[in-house]
């Protein structure tokens, strides 16, 4: 039976031709993202931006989470969250801020409670204010950036210093343009959204390894071959295995966007997002950067041939020199002093 297969093999696609492009196409649009992340900010949820959250119990049944989203959002209290937790009769509801202070945001109390008091009971009512979601952006934003140093420190040491800074460089561009997709699709930036910000940094982590990991295998391999050769190789390689991989995951994250309902939907649409992003960047970022760093420095290994090459062609010459030059007598046949004076001296006593 023929395996299915979604890339073909013995591809020899030239990526490393395009890395002149590449980086200055997600340069443009690692600006585009910190300009948006300045200029208009990020839809925070209710978790970031301060709210109310009520609980929730079914006087009867159990609870309904999408009759009272539908009734909740009749309210016209903003944005709305509903979620089932514990047993099937308690759910949440929160909703934003009101503008009007702490007498507006007790009236929409006051509505929620003339809105579903028939069927549930008022069980605790919280307001969760912005000192408290002050505290969580920094304690998400301290959980990115440890996650992030400890894998990294990993790489460090696995690989040589080359592939750690490629794969230093390749994290911070998704994480940018993930934020600029948050801030440009003003998608509820939550709790859930820092699990995605995790998940998309795991992911490309995970892809740069793999590519990496077969770059460091061909170097030995192939140690006369050029480094850019070499990579594009090394990125075929592995072609099959990337798409196979991004193709099932996507086919999971878009049916829950078609069915895993509002709670999920930003965290599903970021997570689309950041793998098409991270396999972008394991291959046209990450993977060039080895070759801007040095990784091979093919440069001092020519120079060092040629001066090699330059230092034997003179010793050529004088071998050639001296073979063309007459033959000097070898020292055996020369008569030492003493001997010839010995000879003179037989001569003398030598009879007439």
């Amino acid at each position: 039976m023929k395996l299915l297969r979604l890339a073909p093999e013995n591809t020899k696609f030239p990526f490393m031709r395009f890395r002149r492009v590449s980086y200055p196409f997600s340069a443009v649009l690692s600006l585009i993202a910190v300009a948006l992340f300045v200029f208009k900010g990020m839809n925070f949820g209710i978790d970031f931006a301060g709210g109310t959250v009520i609980e929730l119990r079914a006087k009867s049944g159990a609870a309904e989470v999408g009759t009272l989203r539908t009734m909740g959002e009749g309210l016209h209290l903003g944005d709305i969250e509903v979620q089932a937790f514990g047993n099937p009769a308690d759910a949440t509801l929160r909703f934003g801020l009101q503008p009007g202070g702490d007498v507006a945001q007790q009236a929409a109390v006051e509505r929620v409670r003339d809105a579903v008091g028939a069927y549930y009971d008022l069980r605790r009512v919280e307001v969760v204010g912005p000192r408290v979601s002050n505290e969580l952006v920094q304690s998400g934003t301290l959980g990115v950036v440890l996650s992030i140093i400890a894998v990294l420190s990993y790489l460090w040491f696995r690989f040589e210093w080359q592939f750690a800074i490629g794969a230093v460089i390749a994290t911070m561009h998704d994480l940018l343009l993930t934020v600029g997709f948050f801030s440009i699709t003003q998608l509820e930036f939550n709790t859930t959204s820092i699990a995605a910000i995790l998940t998309i940094v795991g992911y490309s982590l995970n892809e740069t390894v793999v590519v990496l990991d077969r770059i460091r295998e061909n170097m030995r391999k192939y140690k006369k071959m050029a480094t850019a050769q070499m990579v594009d190789m090394s990125i075929n390689a592995v072609l099959p295995r990337t798409i196979m991989t991004a193709t099932t995951v996507m086919l999971a994250l878009f049916a829950l966007v078609a069915f895993g309902g509002q709670v999920i939907r930003s965290f599903s649409l970021a997570m689309i997002w950041g793998i098409f992003v991270a396999t972008y960047s394991s291959i046209f970022i990450c993977s060039p950067m080895l070759i801007y760093l040095g990784l091979r420095n093919e440069d001092a290994d020519k120079a060092a041939t040629q001066r090699r090459e330059t230092a034997g062609s003179p010793s050529d010459e004088r071998d050639e020199a001296s073979a063309e030059s007459p033959a000097t007598p070898p020292a055996a046949e020369k008569t030492p002093a003493p001997a010839r004076k010995t000879a003179g001296k037989r001569a003398k006593t030598r009879p007439a």
